[in-house]
């Protein structure tokens, strides 16, 4: 038989010679799951190039939807794509059955345990619960004992559960979350994404939707509220951009409709509290935190907590907020606990736990913690709290000298710690290299809290270990998330989130406020995108005659050049630069100075240090960007990453990267200016790029067109400014081949209707600040009006002609530049008030979220 005709072994083929252990396809008897066969022959019909290409388009699209996952918080973390594998993991109809019963009765206990501990605290008056356990955890809040909670029988909405198979093939709890469960949104966004490169897989799979979990929480967070039930006010409390998982805190508050707010965009007056916008104050009624515990109130908890609301816990107290989940749930994450759970559950239920807990011994008791001192080596220790740098330890991995510290540690503070049996994770297939592998996986559940019971999420976020073998499952550690299809015997109805009315009617326009810290953002990333652009068109100007523009003996005519090198510093701000005492070594030999100013994201103005401003302002309010302006911002970011030393391709000139970026911006631009709706978001946004605008035109046209030159050098500068405003071809249009100094003047400073004229930029801000709202009754102009009006006066009033009049003795154009600096102050000033005014908030935009402990997905 010819050797071609011989059947190439299908992936799926590949994948069984590979078993070691319990694996979700093929469980312990080496015959493929039944449930499990329609994917295998797609998988074997696509072959590794097509799991390839469907990987590749799933790393596509949740770029272009912006996914990430900040791996260490602060400003200096580093943002890395969310990471998806293509085969998603299988649960059959019967066993999720099994599952989701053992997970409601596990919710049900944790809520009941929450509401005794901060209750009638029967568990420990009765000896269920060691005193010690709970009083020396860091999640018990003392203040919070006796606080009523609107949530009736129920006030623990929220809570998770991480499951993963063990080897007799039954499903164990690792741990369980309760204070902000992270990770819902990342498996929506999964869901969203296998959908669309795997539709007809997905179709004839009859997955369950995961949007019956979401409509359940959006109803059970409208009636938390203590009044305004039938249109509450509920917002997003996230801890800020530098959260390791602030895209889905900002991705659920979209998702779900509610304002995305950070703890200084809220206030406590009267015992309630406001949302600060810019209309005013907005009486909150529910919140849905995303940060921990002990941040919440820096009054009653963590005085040094930035995030949080002051006096927070106070209007929770007198019933005129709703929060959640509560505060003080993170007790419930005790690791613990889980030692007591058996008999909680016969306690509170009267019957044993539907899925057990791993094996866990608290070393507060003396018999078990003989038993983890002398087994060390085969358990993980965890500390009882989550604290930043400390987490488990497998005491197989540890030396002789590490065990002996650890074990001296216990000694010292034996309720502090815990043992906890090492389970081997059974595994799923993965795709690996192009081969589909296996990997260790666990499955993260979620449930929120309804009128009869907890609902859960069907499936929930699968992560899978980066390496073989690898039992360390997290995403701060590398590992990939999977999508979890459960699995239905008949066709699913489709769910939606949105709301049918009534009747067939128009129903009225319901606007959310902006916040003042969002609106200060949007602000400044108009005025960063405009700043970056202007500098990048200055820089490929420079780099453009470096190149190309040389003189009869090889060099640039060095007035034309030391004058575009000067204005480079001048409208970055970047001195000394080319300018001072120092600057004519740098304008001889400006290649290192030109490098800086290009690719240094330490040194102020710099445009890669623009444009890291400009990404970090636009992920604060990426909730506020529709789709195709996040796919803009995100590729601009990771073109110029802040570890990228030449951004875009190798094969780029530095004149064709700063081409791309600035096609970048204007698109950018051009959405802000189609995709957004002109609410006061996009009326702040655009005056920070009108102002922005106005002052870079001034700061080029003092630095170049201020000072007087020959002739032949001043043409070549004014050219150069009109191409640097993307104005020289309305210039030829209007002016023909006629190039002087008052016509450019006029063009480029008094023609209202040219968009990239100071006039044009002064007349659209004094509409837009007409739009702001203004608080006073009287008819007097505010101070922002007045400092417009002021502005745009002088300039409509002055001669072009008069302005470029020649100035022998002083060397420079006196009036010309004397009006410029007005206007430059004007604008200055406006600018304050218009911070003062409107942006109330107290502390800094890029405020660190450095105090919270990381988040775990």
């Amino acid at each position: 038989m010819p050797q071609a005709n011989r059947k190439t072994p299908g992936v799926t083929q590949h994948y069984a010679t590979r078993l070691g252990e319990y694996d979700e396809m093929y469980a312990r008897e080496g015959t493929l799951l039944p449930y499990w066969k329609p994917l295998m022959r797609e998988l074997d019909q696509l072959g590794r190039d097509g799991l390839e290409r469907r990987r590749q388009m799933a790393m596509r699209l949740l770029r272009e939807n912006g996914v990430t996952f900040n791996v260490n918080e602060g400003i200096r973390g580093s943002s890395r794509p969310w990471q998806l594998d293509p085969i998603p993991l299988f649960i059959s109809s019967d066993e999720w059955v099994v599952i989701e019963a053992g997970l409601k009765q596990r919710a049900e206990l944790l809520n009941l345990i929450f509401s005794d501990l901060y209750g009638p605290q029967n568990l420990l008056k009765q000896g269920l619960l060691p005193p010690e356990l709970i009083y020396g955890h860091a999640g018990f809040q003392r203040s919070c004992v006796g606080i009523p909670y609107p949530g009736g029988t129920r006030p623990l909405v929220l809570c998770s559960s991480t499951l993963a198979r063990g080897p007799d093939g039954r499903m164990w709890v690792l741990d369980d979350k309760a204070q902000s469960p992270a990770g819902a949104g990342y498996a929506l966004e999964n869901r969203m994404v296998m959908t669309r490169i795997a539709p007809a897989l997905f179709r004839d799979s009859h997955v369950k939707r995961l949007a019956g979990f979401f409509q359940p929480l959006r109803d059970r967070l409208a009636r938390l509220a203590p009044q305004n039930r039938e249109d509450p006010r509920i917002v997003v409390l996230t801890p800020g951009p530098y959260s390791p998982t602030y895209f889905e805190h900002a991705y659920l508050a979209n998702y779900l409709g509610y304002t995305l707010v950070q703890g200084d965009d809220l206030s406590v007056r009267d015992g309630r509290v406001w949302l600060k916008s810019l209309e005013g104050l907005h009486q909150v009624d529910v919140i849905l935190r995303r940060i921990d515990d002990a941040f919440c109130d820096p009054l009653e908890l963590r005085e040094d907590s930035r995030l949080g609301i002051t006096g927070l816990l106070q209007a929770a107290r007198l019933g005129h907020v709703a929060i959640a989940n509560p505060i003080g749930a993170g007790v419930l994450e005790n690791p613990g606990l889980m030692a007591f759970l058996p008999g909680i559950s016969r306690y509170f239920l009267g019957e044993d736990l539907k899925l057990p807990s791993v094996a866990t011994w608290w070393c507060g008791q003396e018999r078990e913690r003989n038993f983890v001192l002398e087994n060390l080596h085969r358990l993980v220790i965890k500390p009882i709290q989550r604290t930043r740098g400390v987490g488990s330890l497998f005491g197989a991995q540890l030396s002789e000298n590490e065990r002996a510290e650890l074990r001296e540690r216990i000694l010292r503070k034996p309720h502090l710690y815990t043992g906890q049996e090492v389970v081997s994770f059974s595994t799923v297939p993965s795709l690996v290299d192009g081969w589909i592998a296996p990997r260790h996986s666990i499955l993260s559940s979620f449930l929120v809290a309804g009128d009869d019971g907890y609902v859960a999420m069907p499936g929930g976020l699968t992560l899978i270990s980066p390496q073989e073998g690898n039992l360390v499952v997290s995403n701060r550690a590398g590992g990939l998330s999977k999508d979890a299809w459960v699995l239905s015997k008949e066709p699913v109805k489709f769910v939606s989130l949105w709301r049918q009315p009534k009747h067939d009617q128009v129903l009225p326009f319901r606007g959310e406020p902006l916040p003042s810290r969002a609106a200060d953002n949007l602000y400044w990333a108009g005025r960063y995108v405009e700043r970056a652009e202007g500098t990048a068109r200055l820089l490929r100007s420079i780099f453009l005659l470096r190149r190309e523009l040389r003189d009869a003996n090889g060099g640039i005519p060095k007035p034309y050049i030391y004058s575009l090198l000067r204005a480079l510093t001048h409208v970055t701000g970047t001195y000394p630069g080319f300018v001072g005492e120092e600057s004519e070594k740098r304008l001889r030999k400006p290649r290192a100075e030109l490098h800086s100013l290009l690719l240094d994201t330490e040194r102020a103005g710099s445009l890669a240090s623009i444009l890291q401003s400009f990404g970090q302002v636009a992920m604060t309010v990426r909730d506020r960007w529709p789709g195709e302006i996040w796919r803009v911002v995100d590729a601009i970011r990771m073109d110029w990453a802040e570890d990228d030393e030449t951004p875009g391709p190798a094969s780029y000139r530095t004149e064709d990267r700063l081409d791309q970026l600035i096609m970048q911006l204007v698109a950018f631009s051009g959405l802000t200016s189609e995709s957004m709706t002109r609410e006061a978001g996009w009326v702040l946004h655009d005056i920070g790029r009108r102002l922005e605008r106005a002052l870079g035109l001034i700061s080029l046209v003092r630095a170049t067109l201020v000072p007087c030159m020959e002739e032949s050098i001043q043409r070549q500068l004014m050219e150069t400014v009109l191409v640097i405003c993307d104005s020289l071809n309305t210039f030829r249009r209007h002016y023909r081949s006629y190039m002087h100094l008052p016509t450019v003047l006029e063009l480029v400073l008094m023609d209202q209707n040219h968009p990239r004229s100071l006039a044009y930029q002064l007349n659209r801000l004094q509409k837009h600040i007409a739009d702001l709202p203004h608080n006073q009754v009287s008819q007097r102009l505010t101070e922002d009006e007045r400092c417009i009006l002021e502005a745009y006066t002088e300039l409509r009033l002055a001669d072009s002609a008069k302005l470029s009049q020649d100035c022998k003795e002083q060397g420079f154009r006196q009036e010309l530049d004397d009006l410029l600096a007005r206007q430059a102050a004007s604008l200055w000033r406006l600018s304050d008030v218009i911070t003062s005014t409107y942006f109330s908030h107290s502390q800094p935009t890029q405020q660190l979220s450095l105090q919270q402990p990381d988040e775990e997905v």
